[in-house]
């Protein structure tokens, strides 16, 4: 629960409030006035009608100021505080950095959780919602397997491969489930007890939706970019050919990301979205293990012999050097070079290569072909 809201989360939720998620009027908007905050200043909502918007949003910048108009958003706001654990936008340090490279990046992120575990290394699984039992099992093994390793599992929260996904985290790691409602919702409503689950087991929910959004169809895809973009590869499970899966398999390759598709039976038509992923180029994979080697991240790691509560447990801060922070929080997930690394740490050559040294003895971070990311819990 939030006691209070900081001014440019409010001045954000209010743009977003009023585009009613369009990621072409919010950006639009924001660009000409310059910033958020002063593209919903009671002065500017009127001088919407001269953007090229949707009428509809400038209908609503119109009226917003009026009585009836202000007492829904206050509803909107209200149910968020109670809601939310967390919002982070673009410019919190809890935003999941990987997602900032594409333009379509959500401009606000409403969750329940941990906030601390968006910027974790993440493994997406998906398929059909009507995965067979065999399906449901692989997925489950997979994801376990990923977990165990020290991967966060991120999945959709739908039925199906999804849940199987969600399930196998949680009895040995964590999970993030990306939805596509409003936090106060749960869909499908069958999920409210795995939805529960996360929560108490240090996982993390989060939507870019406000509260009161039902679940639209043409909401899914826009949930789907977020479980790739998050994730450092999508591993499809099970899928027939007109399963949800493989648009998230078509948006996670244009992002960049690797695809991996589990093979079946040439016969069973749950399996031929697979099929058909893996003749497009997507990793044919039949072993957990070979995801990890085809992500290029060390494949020596051994079981760890822990207790739950330490599997579950949040990396500390205090784990890295005070020195070395500053250049571990430059990392990410997905590497950068040397250049890119001073830039941001404003280091000289000398003095970041002893440090990306120092974390790399400390296995806080890899190196792969010149490039540096941060290592897998």
């Amino acid at each position: 629960m939030l006691n209070n809201l900081s001014e440019q989360h409010l001045n954000t939720i209010t743009l977003w409030y009023l585009v009613q998620h369009s990621m072409t009027g919010f950006n639009t908007i924001k660009q000409y006035f310059g910033s958020v905050e002063h593209a919903v200043t009671a002065e500017n909502l009127l001088r919407w009608q001269d953007l090229p918007l949707h009428k509809n949003h400038v209908e609503r910048a119109r009226h917003f100021m009026q009585p009836e108009q202000q007492a829904k958003f206050q509803s909107c706001v209200q149910t968020l505080q109670q809601q939310c654990d967390f919002i982070c936008t673009p410019d919190d340090s809890d935003y999941p950095q990987q997602l900032l490279p594409y333009l379509d990046h959500p401009p606000i992120l409403f969750g329940q959780g941990h906030a601390a575990l968006l910027n974790q290394a993440q493994i997406a699984l998906v398929g059909s919602r009507k995965a067979s039992k065999n399906g449901l099992q692989t997925s489950y093994d997979f994801a376990y397997y990923l977990a165990e390793k020290g991967f966060v599992i991120t999945s959709g929260l739908a039925e199906g491969v999804d849940s199987a996904a969600h399930h196998a985290a949680l009895t040995i790691g964590q999970t993030i489930a990306v939805m596509a409602t409003g936090v106060e919702q749960t869909y499908p409503k069958k999920n409210h007890t795995l939805r529960q689950q996360i929560l108490k087991q240090n996982g993390t929910l989060i939507t870019e939706f406000l509260p009161f959004t039902p679940p639209l169809k043409s909401y899914f895809p826009r949930r789907n970019r977020i479980v790739s973009g998050l994730s450092l590869g999508v591993v499809v499970t099970e899928a027939s050919l007109n399963s949800g899966s493989l648009i998230t398999a078509k948006l996670a390759a244009e992002q960049g990301k690797v695809i991996f598709a589990v093979p079946g039976h040439i016969h069973n038509q749950a399996h031929q979205g697979c099929h058909h992923l893996i003749r497009e180029g997507a990793i044919l994979v039949d072993h957990p293990e070979k995801i990890i080697e085809d992500l290029a991240l060390p494949t020596q790691w051994q079981y760890e012999q822990s207790t739950p509560q330490q599997s579950h447990a949040l990396p500390e801060a205090h784990t890295i050097p005070d020195h070395l922070i500053a250049v571990y929080d430059a990392l990410d997930w997905d590497g950068q070079d040397l250049d890119q690394l001073a830039n941001k740490t404003q280091l000289s050559a000398h003095h970041l290569l002893a440090q990306l040294m120092e974390l790399e003895l400390l296995n806080k971070c890899i190196q792969q072909f010149g490039r540096y990311s941060r290592a897998p819990r």
